[in-house]
């Protein structure tokens, strides 16, 4: 039997762990990402690196594209080196990136005027689980696309919950999901500034709170990395400025009141201007004024 392939473009923290997830399933997995070391730095435990979106689009019946967003999804497949064009009729194109559902709808027309197939595929669960194979997708395509596209999908993710029958419906549960991820990392961080703020123990209040009815997976996750005051980006501040804008962007559009977004966007726009856009989003926390954050240990 011939050995699968599959191409993914983009090797950051989720993109890495689902090309070695793809890779641990049997695929034979080519890979592209704008920093050429990082795609050398995978194949040389097996694989195959190239320099182009369009390089790796000859080889594959399947490309994932794991990149921020849907900017750097249009240079993936029509920039210069783009893969649009190389892709072979019949190929699916799976799109990763939380995007606007508007765009991803918008897409999809434009890879079947190429003959290409296309999956509304946004991901959830951080690096750790793409590095084992448990994220989650929240996926719609049309069935020709699911046909094409199944084995990966089924290779890549824990879960992958099929949503409907054209793209849209994926990209629309994502941001739902992070309407939620974000309005909670912002209520975790005030809420752990409001303890620091009246003399709790910051490893002390992560304690009780872990272990009590007010825990969410989000304070557990993101309080972690201020206790341990380590702001290394694993989800950066600016990506919840820009999810938290597609989520308020969208309620715009049928005026539906979203109060609590709105609040934590404005939170994540505060933390990026004053200077933390880079660092992980639990550095929402550093907008608080008059309190002493736990300083990383060297």
């Amino acid at each position: 039997m011939t050995t699968p392939t599959v191409g993914v473009i983009g090797l950051g923290a989720m993109g890495a762990g689902i090309a070695k997830t793809l890779r641990h399933n049997g695929f034979h997995v080519h890979v592209c990402d704008v920093r050429f070391e990082a795609a050398q730095a995978f194949a040389a435990d097996g694989g195959t690196a190239w320099r182009t979106p369009a390089e790796v689009a000859a080889q594959v019946p399947v490309l994932v594209s794991v990149v921020v967003n849907a900017a750097q999804t249009e240079q993936v497949l029509f920039g210069d080196g783009g893969a649009a064009a190389a892709l072979k009729p019949g190929s699916a194109f799976i799109m990763c990136s939380t995007v606007d559902p508007n765009w991803s709808i918008a897409l999809e027309a434009r890879l079947q005027a190429l003959g290409l197939h296309y999956v509304d595929a946004p991901i959830s669960g951080g690096a750790a689980k793409a590095a084992s194979g448990q994220m989650t997708m929240m996926t719609s395509a049309t069935p020709e696309a699911y046909a094409v596209a199944n084995p990966v999908l089924d290779a890549m993710a824990g879960k992958v919950y099929r949503l409907g029958d054209k793209a849209g419906a994926g990209s629309k549960v994502k941001i739902i999901n992070q309407l939620l991820a974000g309005v909670h990392i912002a209520v975790a961080a005030e809420a752990m500034a409001l303890g620091i703020r009246e003399g709790v123990a910051p490893d002390a209040l992560y304690e009780v709170i872990t272990h009590s009815a007010g825990n969410s997976w989000m304070f557990e996750n993101r309080m972690a990395h201020v206790i341990a005051g380590d702001y290394t980006p694993l989800s950066a501040v600016d990506i919840f400025v820009k999810d938290l804008g597609l989520v308020l962007d969208t309620a715009r559009a049928s005026k539906f009141p979203l109060p609590l977004a709105a609040t934590a966007h404005q939170m994540f726009m505060q933390a990026s201007t004053a200077g933390f856009a880079r660092e992980d989003d639990s550095a929402v926390i550093k907008i608080f004024p008059g309190i002493s954050l736990p300083e990383k240990q060297a």
